[in-house]
């Protein structure tokens, strides 16, 4: 199962009502936060969710709606009792923009491990999950992320027995990656079938529409994508700063074959977007506005 929380929907500056754009995916007992604007870490516990156990932080670009949070959450997982390293991943320049951040959190129980994204797409794995990070096109240097939670195959007893696998270590193979007994040891790919399908989000925002977004979005579970205006009047503006219409965004779902669509990343001249989430349903019907907090947990498709 993986669970999946906006605890922020808002672009460039929070409101009252509504914190800044993050999303935080939980699986295995570990999670990974995407994103860390001013406000994060109320968004987090207003949803009811921790970072105690965060694997990895995944920035998507560096404006500040996306950046401003990081000291105030770094402090607090100090505060906590944290002393894991933490692993962050974000485009070129990641460290510097750290260390900036840093200078009013200089002192941490914790390591922090940096991944700078440099090439068109990048591999990369926590929480249980494999994680694509691919080049989109903002105003800077910009990633959106395709998280996949793999499912192994189902066990296979003639193929277990064609590979000389013992009955003793058949249970703990369908769950760990090997196993030894009597000094022999046995992988998990000597007992199981082809891997199944998996859950897969999408999580992409601060961008034009490119055909990466598309390519990373196939058949997604849920895909979340910036709707950063719903009133069309609104795309001279969309395209000066690089950023997307609700009506965009569904296309996107549309062609993608996504089975759910949640908008976020509103600006804040938008109070209500659901005014305008209608344009987007006649041509991806899945689409939702969602508010702070909302949450889905997406299980094995059977």
């Amino acid at each position: 199962m993986l669970d999946v929380t906006l605890p922020g929907t808002g672009g460039t500056m929070p409101l009252k009502n509504r914190w800044l754009t993050c999303c935080l995916l939980r699986a295995e007992g570990k999670s990974v936060l995407i994103d860390c604007g001013e406000g994060t870490q109320i968004a987090l516990k207003s949803a009811g969710r921790s970072v105690q156990r965060l694997d990895l932080l995944c920035f998507t670009h560096y404006h500040a709606d996306h950046i401003s949070g990081l000291p105030g959450l770094l402090l607090s997982m100090g505060l906590e009792g944290r002393t894991a390293p933490l692993r962050i991943a974000g485009p070129v320049g990641l460290e510097n923009v750290v260390d900036g951040l840093r200078v009013i959190a200089p002192e941490l129980p914790f390591e922090l491990e940096y991944t700078e994204l440099t090439a068109e797409t990048e591999m990369l794995s926590a929480a249980g999950m494999e994680i694509t990070a691919f080049a989109v096109n903002h105003t800077m240097p910009c990633y959106g992320y395709r998280l996949t939670l793999p499912r192994a195959g189902k066990f296979d007893a003639k193929k277990a027995r064609e590979n000389g696998v013992p009955m003793q270590v058949w249970g703990w193979l369908q769950k760990k990656e090997t196993a030894v007994y009597q000094g022999t040891e046995y992988t998990r790919e000597q007992v199981l079938g082809a891997p199944r399908r998996g859950i897969t989000v999408t999580y992409c925002t601060d961008t034009r529409p490119v055909p990466a977004i598309t390519q990373y979005a196939q058949n997604a579970d849920l895909l979340i994508l910036e709707g950063m205006y719903g009133d069309p009047e609104k795309i001279a503006k969309a395209v000066e700063t690089r950023h997307m219409m609700f009506t965009e965004a569904a296309k996107i779902a549309r062609d993608a074959g996504a089975k759910e669509l949640w908008l976020t990343h509103y600006s804040p001249s938008l109070p209500d977007p659901e005014t305008y989430l209608p344009l987007a349903q006649e041509i991806f019907p899945e689409t939702v506005c969602p508010e702070d907090g909302r949450t889905v947990d997406l299980s094995y498709p059977e």
